[in-house]
């Protein structure tokens, strides 16, 4: 079982389960891993500007070493996504060695590998989740964003998924101004497929920087998306991504936390261990897999995730009354806004962070990733294709497209 970290004399005693999570635990409760950057499509807001295959990601044998270290560590499960993780070669063998190794697996993909074959394998193994990502609950809005034949390959995922019986399979959507009107879609849509839909939170990270004036949903849909999930809530999952309406009045289910480096973190294709999914940049990178001790010491010992689990002052927004509700909402949002961490989320729905943004200095230079493994050429509004690319002549500037697959 998961426990908190003994070590910290400062832990409050007792009380809220989030008040012990600020301080983080001794193994997280679960983790994104990355798998690879190399992916099919293009999508405009993909957080982590996946495309190409970095030449420098983790080996079967390094990955099956991670493995082995979270279950030392008694992770309950792995977030897998990518890039599409499923173009890696030996995807299948890391799903079941994960789950031989009593490490559950949820993995994200956009369906191009789910055959019929593959989805009846998936249906007859145990602790794995899948998440097929749509964008939209039709082409037109979905494709937008995706690419061309996106929302027909994620369909069929999903037909194959029911058809040989999977259980709990997940519709992920990225909530944006183009889809913040199609919510009742997506739950009929999911519904007809057997499956649960997940809700998740557009951040300006990755390629999202660039779109994301563009696609942030308004004031007036986060407050209709805020009544839909407090109606709809019990069937529909968040992952705590929208704990920052919580100052719209009543709290969503969830933790409502910013649980960055206390409870959960991202593992990237080269082994890179940062503090959150959503803020891949050099501020918020804590450690390596490869170096010595391997994860279990980066997450144990990181300078940054000690401080990210020292209290918080969370500054100006202490004095707001809706702070014990949003606790000043999320922390790449911020970052890649530029805006104070310490400062008012960018989509505060109180309006603070819209004064924020407007306060800004007309010189500043929003923060940007260090890494871009976005296609070089064109990718996006072509048609996707099945089978595996051959060996490119320059590794790393793989195309899965070229005959494809594929966070």
């Amino acid at each position: 079982m998961t426990a908190v970290l003994p070590t910290r004399p400062e832990r409050p005693v007792g009380g809220r389960l989030i008040d012990q999570f600020e301080y983080g635990l001794d193994a997280p409760i679960c983790l994104t891993w990355e798998l690879t950057y190399a992916c099919n499509l293009a999508c405009v807001h993909c957080l982590s500007s996946s495309g190409r295959r970095d030449p420098r990601e983790l080996s079967t044998a390094e990955a099956e070493g991670v493995i082995d270290e979270l279950q030392r560590m008694q992770v309950f499960y792995v977030n897998v996504g990518g890039g599409e993780p499923t173009v890696r070669p030996d995807f299948w063998h890391l799903l079941d060695y994960a789950i031989g190794h009593d490490v559950g697996v949820k993995f994200s993909t956009n369906g191009i590998k789910l055959t019929k074959a593959r989805a009846e394998q998936l249906a007859r193994t145990d602790y794995v989740d899948v998440q097929i990502s749509l964008d939209g609950a039709t082409a037109e809005v979905n494709d937008a964003v995706r690419g061309t034949g996106s929302f027909a390959t994620a369909t069929r995922a999903l037909a194959n998924l029911a058809e040989a019986g999977m259980k709990d399979t997940k519709v992920s959507v990225v909530v944006t101004r183009e889809n913040a009107g199609q919510l009742d879609a997506f739950k009929a849509l999911t519904d007809s497929y057997g499956a649960q839909l997940r809700l998740t939170r557009f951040r300006p990270s990755g390629r999202g920087a660039d779109v994301w004036d563009q696609l942030h949903p308004t004031m007036a849909q986060q407050k209709d998306l805020y009544q839909w999930l407090l109606a709809n809530g019990e069937n529909v999952l968040t992952g705590d991504s929208f704990f920052h309406l919580s100052a719209f009045g009543e709290a969503l289910p969830g933790l409502n936390l910013c649980g960055a480096g206390r409870v959960v973190c991202l593992i990237d294709p080269v082994g890179d261990v940062y503090a959150c999914p959503f803020a891949i940049h050099e501020e918020f990178l804590a450690g390596n897999v490869r170096s010595p001790g391997g994860f279990q010491r980066v997450w144990q010992t990181s300078e940054l995730f000690a401080d990210l689990r020292s209290p918080q002052t969370g500054g100006a927004c202490t004095k707001c009354a809706h702070f014990d509700a949003c606790r000043g909402g999320c922390m790449a949002a911020k970052f890649f806004t530029g805006l104070p961490l310490d400062g008012p989320d960018p989509e505060c729905v109180q309006g603070y962070g819209e004064t924020a943004l407007a306060a800004r200095d007309a010189s500043t230079v929003t923060p940007r990733s260090h890494l871009d493994h976005s296609h070089t050429g064109p990718v996006r509004g072509q048609p996707t294709m099945l089978g595996m690319p051959g060996i490119p002549v320059k590794i790393c500037d793989e195309s899965p497209l070229a005959g494809a697959d594929l966070r």
